[in-house]
C-alpha cells in the first residue's frame, strides 16, 4: 500500500468501473491527470448532477488510477471486465491504507482459513483494533463509521470478492493481470482471496 495515514476519502465514490476506465482513456491522449480531472469536469464525463460532486468524485478516481504502471493502465483500457475489476481494487488497496488492511487481515485471512462469511460486525471489530494507535479511527463518528463500512461492502461485492450473504469468492486472476501487476509490484496480489500457491503457478 501507498499510504501510511488511514486517508477515509474513499467513501466519495464506489468502485465505478466505467468512469474509471473512461478517465484512464482520457489519460492516454492527454498524458496528464490535472487535465483529465478538468476536461473529465467540464464535460461532466461521469455524469454527475451536481459540479461539485463531479469534482470529489473525480478526485478520488484520478487518485487511485495515479497508483497504477502504464502497463496497469494499458490493461485496464483493453481488459475485459473481471480484470478491470481486479485492477481497480488494486488500485483502490494501494490509495487507502484501511482497505488494504482489511483486504490482508480479514477477507485473505478468512479465505485461506475457511472461515464464515463477512459480516458488518468483521469491519466494527477489524475498526476498533485499528483505533488504539489511530486517532483518526479513534475518534470517527458513528455515521462516518457506517458510511466507510457501507461503502467498503459495496465495493467488495462490485468486484465480486464476496457476494451478497458475505461469502468470500475465490478470486479468479488471469495470466495478464498477474503478470502485469507481478512485473512491478506482486505482491499486491496478496489483496485477493488467493492461495499463495494458486499465485505460484501463473509466477
Amino acid at each position: 500500500m501507498d499510504n501510511q495515514d488511514y486517508i477515509l476519502s474513499f467513501t466519495a465514490a464506489s468502485v465505478l468501473r466505467a468512469e474509471s476506465v473512461r478517465l484512464a482513456g482520457l489519460h492516454e491522449g492527454l498524458k496528464d491527470w490535472d487535465a483529465v480531472r478538468e476536461q473529465a469536469v467540464a464535460d461532466n464525463l461521469l455524469q454527475a448532477r451536481k459540479t461539485a460532486s463531479a469534482v470529489r468524485v473525480c478526485r478520488e478516481l484520478v487518485f487511485r488510477l495515479q497508483g497504477l504502471s502504464p502497463a496497469e493502465l494499458d490493461l485496464l483500457r483493453e481488459g475485459t471486465g473481471p480484470e478491470q475489476d481486479q485492477l481497480l481494487w488494486i488500485a483502490i488497496c494501494r490509495r487507502y491504507r484501511l482497505v488494504a488492511e482489511f483486504a490482508l487481515e480479514v477477507l485473505r485471512e478468512r479465505f485461506i482459513t475457511f472461515g464464515a462469511p463477512l459480516t458488518l460486525t468483521d469491519f466494527d471489530t477489524f475498526c476498533n483494533r485499528k483505533a488504539d494507535w489511530a486517532p483518526e479511527l479513534e475518534n470517527l463518528a458513528p455515521v462516518t463509521r457506517k458510511k466507510l463500512r457501507q461503502v467498503l461492502f459495496r465495493m467488495l461485492r462490485e468486484t465480486g470478492l464476496i457476494s451478497d450473504n458475505g461469502s468470500i469468492q475465490p478470486a479468479l486472476l488471469g495470466e495478464r493481470l498477474c503478470q502485469v501487476v507481478g512485473q512491478t509490484r506482486p505482491a499486491d496480489l496478496l489483496y485477493f482471496p488467493v492461495f499463495e500457491s494458486d499465485l505460484a503457478r501463473r509466477a
